[in-house]
């Protein structure tokens, strides 16, 4: 009897692991498209097909100046960044997905500074990495979170700052050596 029950027991993990097909969900292989899509946009610099892929009451949480709410703010907000960068590329490194809501995607961000920006004067380079979480929800972004690489962006802002200035020689001889 048990050694009936254990092969039935066997049989029955067997064929249902079988017949599970495994890997993403269907909403999350349509959140990844739709991130991808975005990713796509922003660097082509085409937001004209925007309003498919982020909700019109979307939040993003990394604007300079806080919170920027709705489709409209978000879409001048990624314009007026990718405007100001010629020649702009992004690599995605990873791409990480939950069964439902978040796309989480470390990215590279490359390309030349059109105005000063970020420290960097027009003309210099810009290079960033950041970790960009977005949550959808009905296959559109409703949230967005970027978080960026302290160190980077501090090299890149502290790279364009003008060499220290040298001490006044009467300061210089009042320092005991």
């Amino acid at each position: 009897m048990r050694k009936t029950f254990l092969l039935a027991f066997v049989i029955c993990c067997f064929s249902v692991s079988c017949n599970n097909a495994g890997g993403p969900s269907a909403t999350t292989k349509k959140n990844l498209e739709v991130n991808s899509a975005i990713m796509k946009a922003y660097e082509a610099g085409d937001f004209s097909k925007m309003g498919d892929y982020i909700a019109a009451d979307a939040v993003d949480h990394g604007g300079e100046n806080g919170d920027v709410k709705g489709l409209d703010n978000i879409v001048k907000e990624m314009q007026r960044y990718r405007d100001a960068m010629t020649d702009m590329k992004s690599e995605v490194v990873k791409e990480l997905a939950d069964d439902d809501e978040y796309v989480m995607t470390w990215v590279k961000f490359s390309g030349t500074a059109k105005t000063d920006m970020m420290g960097v004067k027009a003309g210099g380079i810009i290079q960033m990495t950041s970790m960009d979480v977005s949550k959808f929800k009905d296959g559109k972004a409703v949230e967005h979170w970027v978080f960026v690489d302290g160190a980077e962006m501090m090299k890149m802002m502290m790279g364009n700052m003008p060499p220290p200035a040298a001490m006044p020689a009467k300061v210089d001889s009042l320092v005991k050596k």
